[in-house]
């Protein structure tokens, strides 16, 4: 097996402070998060930003900028930036792919529409075309969000249309409200679709997020914790950061005999440039 990579979902766009007061949301927090992040163990950061005046997510480079900055000066971290905006409101295409322009390592690519509580978050082809185009354009590797089966089979088809290029990284979002139940066999069926040479991680929504990290150490792929997934650490008892979230699948993965990536096994892991960008 490979080593365990571990990305930590900082903030995403939504969870407010009246949730949880942990939740990360200036850009002064959501990097502090992020380097107590990466120090607990996480190779990879997932990173959101809000705007200041409302506290949902903003696809805003202004906002944006500074904190990708600050965290490639702080952390060795690979950057996995949002293109998600806020499921349920829809944004322009330009507006929701305009993180391209700062050339993270990893960009979502959120791979098919899905009914949320707040909404339909729609991702329609022209979206998907938009984002793959731009990728390819910019040397950014897209992270394949699938929220159900017909999101893996629309990656595939877009990879045979010469519109993603392999090796293709999956990351498996289950438990959702209206997506793929969070299950060994959502698991079995998803990884069973893939890919000669893909890699995949997946996101266990709520409690579920401790189950699939063990599944996928034991299962050879790779987990994604944190605050924007999951604001608690056990039945009534809210995480308290990102780290903590971190900390718990790191120790769960030394339990299982299965090593930590660092951000530098995590880059040839996943297929990504090992020099820095500029």
């Amino acid at each position: 097996m490979d080593k365990l990579v571990v990305t930590a979902g900082l903030t995403g766009s939504r969870i407010s402070k009246k949730q949880t007061p942990y939740i990360p949301v200036s850009p002064d927090e959501i990097v502090r998060s992020g380097v107590e992040a990466r120090r607990a163990g996480a190779s990879v950061l997932h990173v959101h930003v809000r705007d200041p005046e409302t506290g949902l997510g903003t696809q805003d480079l202004a906002v944006f900028a500074p904190v990708v900055e600050r965290l490639r000066a702080e952390t060795d971290a690979v950057l996995c930036l949002t293109t998600s905006g806020i499921p349920g409101r829809n944004l322009p295409v330009e507006e929701r792919i305009a993180p391209l322009a700062l050339r993270p390592d990893l960009a979502s690519f959120d791979a098919g529409s899905v009914n949320t509580p707040a909404g339909v978050f729609l991702n329609p082809p022209e979206f998907l075309d938009a984002l793959a185009a731009k990728a390819l354009e910019l040397g950014v590797k897209p992270e394949l969000e699938c929220f159900d089966a017909g999101h893996v089979a629309t990656c595939v088809r877009y990879l045979a249309d010469g519109k993603l290029r392999a090796p293709l990284h999956f990351q498996f979002v289950l438990g959702a409200p209206y997506g793929m139940p969070a299950t060994a066999a959502s698991l079995v069926y998803l990884t069973a679709m893939l890919p000669a040479g893909a890699t995949w991680s997946v996101i266990g929504i709520g409690r579920a997020q401790t189950p699939m990290a063990a599944l996928a150490i034991v299962m050879g792929g790779h987990a994604r914790v944190g605050l924007e997934d999951n604001i608690s650490y056990a039945k009534g008892e809210l995480a308290t950061s990102n780290a903590q979230l971190v900390e718990r699948v790191v120790r769960l993965a030394a339990e299982l005999g299965r090593e930590v990536a660092t951000p530098a096994d995590a880059r040839e892991i996943l297929g990504l440039p090992v020099e820095e960008r500029s």
